[in-house]
């Protein structure tokens, strides 16, 4: 689910989902001055949301999910085009569609309640029944995939132990339920063997260094198959589906991530894929034909999809230009569905026939009420920090902003950490580019994308060394002709959110406003607090923040909320009554805590959402009040008319 348009990230990487991207659109040049209709945030609202792309069994329709009802519900449409039909219809809870039963019309979806993270998985029969398949007191659950004869698919849940996501077996037809693998450790689960013989598990040692286990089934064994000296991250990329083959994506012995494969020499692995740039994903089609792997480049996605059979690259062509943020292959291998989308233009869902390359977009997302060419393209800009050190971001500038008609600006920092401010389609920056407002979307050090090194430079040193990236990115802004220097404010949600809130006590001179949705003030709090279905990750987060039992020092000078009393400048803060990651508490404490200073604090606590917001109605009341307290703060006064 999103989280709040302006972030591509959350706080947790368990959630930094991969998404799959065609080759990025090339950048185009600045603009020159003109004129640009404004719009209001009911016009940004009428654009539809489109996710999660799933083929029935027959490959005649396309489910996804969208909110075009003002929360996101399961709809289906024909991939030759038509009205998409809405197959449910919650008012309160977003619906994402994860599974199509590859021999009937049953569809699997979760949901959670008013974004708890408790998510539930559902099964809807063609009559419209729907059945909860985990109905747990307390718990999450998440879905596999199905099993290689299609009699199963396989789920995992927390309800034996809440650190411990186990792996199940549900048969297709009665769903009953076996216990596959016990995952005590708390790692990660990756996926399940075609013969079901074994489950791979991911183990999150720091944010940075990771493991891949295999659980051997019969034996009810571990055993690490990528032991390493040094810090390097291992990951599954994808279950070859017939073979059993186990693909991963590391960065051992290199800067960037590749993909690689079991060698012949055993204990070894050998590499399949590489590139400038990390490869991020790689993922089978059903009979393992085909395989699609992403590349993060340059705040962009590149796709490469691999004809397996031929040993070959297939160019992706008769698609618009744009990112591709999801590509999904029918079970026939006969068709792809991809979610596709521009700086300036909604994502839409597009549907291409392999053989004959015949694409049909199959939604139509973009507001009537929008034209496209008011807003912006992104530009690819980099500064050197304090220390040298280069930082790229994505540069959005307003049409109308000049060096005679200089425009206020917003330094915009990404969830995480370890998030990345990345192209594509975003309503709200747009929204407040649209109204006079130049945004930088910065990737300081410790985002990724940019290779290990720079992902590690944040390690123990947050709200030191990357809070400085953002300070220095105040005089880049500062430096560009057609911004107003002395009107600079700071923005971000979630680990973006603690920047705010760092920024303004550490640096309480830097910015001039700040705007935090959702965002950390108490590390102590928030670390010992981590819902318990991260499991192990929860440590690795602790080694790469802090250990609220050994560093509590650390921790409180770092923290916003112990230093409140130095934040002088305007705050609005947004919150989410039923964050499990964040909880409410982080905000209510330093809204108080700032209020004691005289400082004009606005706060919207939203009681129907979580760590993100599902609700369009929500959506644009963020909005909405994050422009007026922008322009009550960051604009300048109209001039009074002369008197007589």
């Amino acid at each position: 689910m999103p989280v709040w348009k302006s972030l591509s990230r959350v706080l947790a990487s368990t959630l930094l989902l991969p998404l799959l991207g065609a080759a990025p659109p090339t950048p185009k040049p600045a603009p020159a001055a003109r004129p640009s209709k404004q719009y209001t945030v009911e016009q940004f609202m009428g654009s539809t949301e489109v996710m999660a792309p799933v083929f029935t069994s027959d490959g005649k329709q396309l489910l996804f999910s969208s909110n075009a009802s003002g929360i996101f519900n399961v709809h289906s449409v024909p991939v030759g085009g038509g009205r998409p039909t809405a197959l449910t219809r919650s008012k309160t809870d977003a619906i994402r569609v994860v599974g199509a039963f590859p021999r009937d019309n049953r569809i699997l979806f979760m949901h959670d309640k008013g974004g708890d993270e408790q998510t539930h998985l559902y099964v809807r029969t063609p009559d419209g029944k729907e059945k909860d398949l985990t109905p747990m007191k307390k718990g999450a659950a998440g879905f596999l995939g199905f099993s290689r004869d299609d009699s199963a698919f396989y789920i995992t849940t927390n309800e034996r132990d809440p650190g411990a996501m186990d792996v199940y077996r549900v048969d297709a037809k009665t769903y009953a339920r076996t216990l596959l693998a016990r995952n005590d450790k708390g790692f990660g689960v990756a996926g399940v063997a075609p013969d079901e013989s074994w489950v791979a598990l991911e183990e999150a040692v720091t944010t940075s260094d990771g493991n891949v286990w295999r659980y051997d089934v019969a034996t009810q064994t571990l055993k690490n198959l990528t032991p390493h000296t040094g810090v390097a991250s291992y990951r599954v990329g994808d279950i070859h589906p017939v073979t059993g083959e186990l693909y991963l994506i590391t960065d051992d012995g290199s800067e960037f991530a590749r993909v690689v494969r079991p060698a012949k020499e055993a204990g070894k692995w050998e590499d399949v894929e590489k590139a400038d740039w990390d490869i991020i994903a790689t993922e089978f089609s059903r009979s393992g034909s085909f395989r699609v792997s992403l590349i993060n480049v340059n705040a962009g996605i590149e796709v490469r999809l691999h004809d397996e059979k031929a040993g070959t690259q297939l160019p992706l062509t008769q698609l618009p230009a744009g990112m591709i943020s999801e590509a999904i292959f029918s079970r026939d291998e006969k068709q792809l569905a991809v979610r596709l989308e521009t700086d300036r233009s909604s994502a839409n869902l597009y549907v291409q026939d392999l053989a004959t390359k015949k694409t049909t977009r199959v939604t139509d997302t973009m507001s009537r009420e929008l034209d496209s060419e008011d807003l912006v393209e992104a530009q690819v800009v980099t500064f050197k920090s304090f220390d040298g050190m280069e930082i790229p971001n994505l540069l959005f500038k307003p049409h109308q902003a000049t060096a005679r008609n200089k425009a206020p600006a917003i330094v915009y920092v990404h969830g995480g950490p370890g998030g990345e401010t990345t192209r594509g389609y975003n309503d709200f920056v747009q929204y407040l580019v649209n109204h006079g407002y130049v945004v930088l979307g910065i990737n300081n050090r410790g985002s990724a994308g940019y290779g290990k090194t720079f992902f590690k430079a944040d390690d123990q040193k947050h709200g030191k060394d990357p809070l400085r990236d953002c300070v220095e990115a105040r005089k880049y802004l500062a430096s560009l002709p057609y911004v107003d220097g002395s009107r600079v404010g700071i923005m971000g949600g979630s680990y973006g959110g603690y920047m705010v809130l760092a920024a303004l006590a550490f640096h309480p001179d830097a910015f001039d406003v700040g705007v935090d949705v959702f965002g950390v003030s108490n590390w102590l709090r928030t670390l010992k607090s981590m819902p318990p279905e991260w499991g192990a990750f929860r440590q690795a987060m602790m080694q790469e923040i802090g250990d609220p039992e050994k560093q509590e020092a650390m921790l409180k000078e770092i923290s916003p909320l112990f230093h409140a009393e130095r934040i002088k400048k305007p705050l609005f803060v947004v919150q989410g009554a039923n964050d499990p990651r964040v909880l409410q508490v982080e905000s209510d404490e330093i809204v108080a805590a700032v209020k004691k200073n005289g400082v004009p604090v606005e706060y919207l606590l939203l009681p129907d959402e979580g760590h993100g917001f599902r609700k369009k109605k929500n959506e644009a009341q963020v909005d909405r009040r994050t422009l007026e307290f922008l322009d009550r703060y960051l604009k300048p006064a109209p001039a009074s008319a002369p008197k007589l």
